[in-house]
């Protein structure tokens, strides 16, 4: 565990051995999120459809929600282009 000082500005600095870890380079976005009295720091996912890591992958069905939506979301710009 690591600890670190919160500066004046509520600036907080992720140690280098943690940054590498998770992946974490200069520029990447992170959420900071409270709950229950403690704070946790999640990286922005960069394309949250690829890095969903399967979770919205149908099981017995064939295809993924994700390529479903994908489908439908086609088929109702077409509709809405029609009536134009």
């Amino acid at each position: 565990m690591a600890t670190v000082t919160v500066s004046q500005k509520g600036w907080v600095v992720i140690p280098a051995e943690i940054r590498r870890r998770c992946g974490l380079e200069p520029g990447d976005r992170v959420n900071i999120v409270e709950y229950a009295g403690r704070i946790s720091v999640l990286p922005v996912l960069r394309n949250p459809e690829d890095e969903g890591m399967g979770s919205l992958k149908r099981k017995g069905r064939g295809g993924s929600l994700t390529k479903a939506l994908e489908r439908e979301r086609a088929r109702e710009r077409r509709r809405e282009n029609q009536r134009k």
